[in-house]
């Protein structure tokens, strides 16, 4: 067993995946094997997590997650009595031993034979309690008492350890199933306590996207002793801290800025334009791609001609700016990674002919994705890119997948990464559909999820700060899809890593704790 952290690739597998595993294991062990390690890593982490409960209610459920957390209350009982300790386990089991699985049958006659307590409600007084209620087959709507449970398990304010996966939560997708709030206490807090999950056999994608990352909060893994056969399909990778040096650090004195690579920022709608300003969008991505390293960095504000042209960043002085139609019409669109549509209105609209047929490296964010929505003739530039072996990348939220797939955002939401991965194969692009837990996906590469970032990332130009690092990052010659794949998902990865650690040692500013885009751009950094 160990504790998933950010400082690796994890593989995740999806519900067929993890069945084929299952049923392997199961026909190479003696029966109930599974589920008594399954139980007894249960045990133990709870143990670990409450070593001195007086009180650990355990919620089973009529299936084999229910027989998991049977066998877990039988170890915890049986070491509190060997012990001496005054720990209660109480069980709630509402379910009718002649339907159990066989393994979850046995669980219960083992759990009753050794003296385990059965009640028909949970105790008020648990200091831990365990989610055996549901695992990772069919959701069906709760009633009765297993619903009342549910209920009280999302919202307890204890500490909560999650078997296999929260109750409720669609291992492939992290939609988490809403219930009936019946039977709960209006007294419980509103703000859940700790939650903790203990991923059996595989770690599944619902854990850490969508719903699942508040739903599952700290993810365990234990793979009971079996390993996946080489024909098993990974669903996708859990991004972790892969090699992101600083590569500029292994790069030769007689380096030059030009070895870092030109950005070119397209954007930034001026005020005069139709009384909505967006030129701080650009700017933001501009600073945050220089911080990212790359070597010259060029903005071209769409500004009308009626108003006055900004010539200067005076907080970042080393960004260029030049008039759009001058950029479009050098070289150095061709040779340069372009960011095209932050904060660019309907006025980035006409530019995106021009970048999509001579930029070979592209990013498309924000207003750029939703003129592409708008134009087919936009749609088929886009497409026809990737026959030309160049790099396009779109950074879509979900509104704005929504509107490029024809579809709307609870669809979207319903399938993150179905979304992503249709976006990326229809139009032959890297996808980046953010929100929590960023799906980064690719149409010949296997998809990513992203493992950092907080709510505290939900604020006015981060997703600009974003097109800038992943700007940045495919500023130099880049070999292959898989190595321009790896490139963007450092980028996504620091971008929330920096959210994750904003208040850490000497970045704590006590006068501005909250996290602003302007501040994070200017903490961005190489990545290899």
């Amino acid at each position: 067993m160990r504790i998933i952290t950010h400082d690796r690739l994890e593989p995740l597998f999806d519900t067929a995946a993890t069945r084929a595993i299952e049923q392997a294991a199961q026909a190479t062990l003696p029966h109930h094997a599974l589920m008594a390690r399954a139980g007894l890593a249960v045990a133990r982490l709870a143990q670990a997590l409450a070593p001195h409960a007086r009180c650990i209610w355990v919620a089973c459920g009529p299936g084999n997650n229910g027989g998991d957390g049977l066998v877990a209350a039988m170890h915890l009982h049986a070491w509190a009595r060997q012990s001496g300790s005054a720990l209660r386990v109480v069980v709630t089991h509402a379910a009718d031993p002649a339907r159990l699985p066989p393994d979850a049958r046995q669980a219960l006659v083992a759990a009753q034979a050794a003296g385990v307590a059965f009640h028909s409600s949970p105790p008020d007084d648990a200091d831990l309690a365990i989610d055996a209620l549901l695992g990772i087959g069919a959701i069906r709507p709760l009633r009765g008492p297993l619903a009342a449970w549910l209920a009280k398990l999302r919202t307890s304010a204890a500490p909560v350890l999650c078997v296999d996966l929260p109750s409720g939560l669609h291992a492939d997708t992290g939609v988490l199933t809403a219930i009936e709030h019946v039977g709960n206490d209006p007294a419980v807090a509103m703000r859940p306590g700790p939650r903790h999950t203990l991923s059996l056999l595989t770690l599944k994608p619902g854990l850490f996207t969508g719903q699942g990352r508040d739903a599952a909060g700290q993810v365990w893994f234990d793979d009971l002793g079996a390993m996946p056969a080489a024909d098993v399909r990974l669903a996708a990778w859990l991004s972790g801290r892969a090699a992101h040096a600083d590569p500029k650090a292994s790069m030769s004195h007689a380096s030059h800025k030009g070895s870092f690579g030109d950005v070119v920022v397209i954007g930034g709608q001026g005020v005069a334009t139709n009384g909505a300003g967006m030129t701080g969008a650009a700017v933001l991505a501009a600073r945050a791609a220089l911080h990212a390293g790359a070597g010259r960095v060029f903005v071209g504000l769409l500004e009308a001609a009626s108003q006055s042209e900004t010539t200067w960043d005076p907080v970042c002085p080393e960004l260029m700016f030049r008039r759009p139609e001058t950029l479009l019409d050098t070289p150095l669109l061709r040779q340069a990674s372009v960011v095209c549509g932050c904060g660019g209105g309907a006025s980035v609209a006409a530019m995106l002919p021009r970048c999509l047929s001579s930029a070979p490296t592209l990013v498309l964010d924000a207003d750029a994705l939703n003129a592409v929505a708008q134009d087919a003739s936009l749609q088929a530039q886009l497409t026809h890119r990737q026959g030309r072996g160049w790099i396009t990348v779109i950074t879509p939220h979900p509104l704005e997948a929504a509107r490029l797939l024809g579809t709307d955002t609870a669809q979207v939401m319903s399938d993150r990464l179905r979304a992503a991965r249709t976006l990326a194969s229809q139009f032959g692009v890297i996808c980046v559909l953010k929100g929590s837990g960023t799906v980064i996906a690719a149409p010949t590469e296997t998809t990513r999820i992203n493992a950092t970032g907080n709510a505290a990332l939900a604020t006015a130009g981060t997703g600009d700060v974003l097109a800038g690092m992943i700007g940045s990052a495919l500023a130099r010659p880049v070999s292959s899809p898989e190595e321009a794949l790896d490139r963007v998902a450092g980028a996504v990865f620091q971008h929330g890593w920096l959210a994750d650690h904003w208040n850490d040692g000497e970045w704590s500013t006590p006068q501005r704790p909250s996290l602003v885009a302007g501040e994070l751009a200017l903490r961005a950094r190489p990545i290899g």
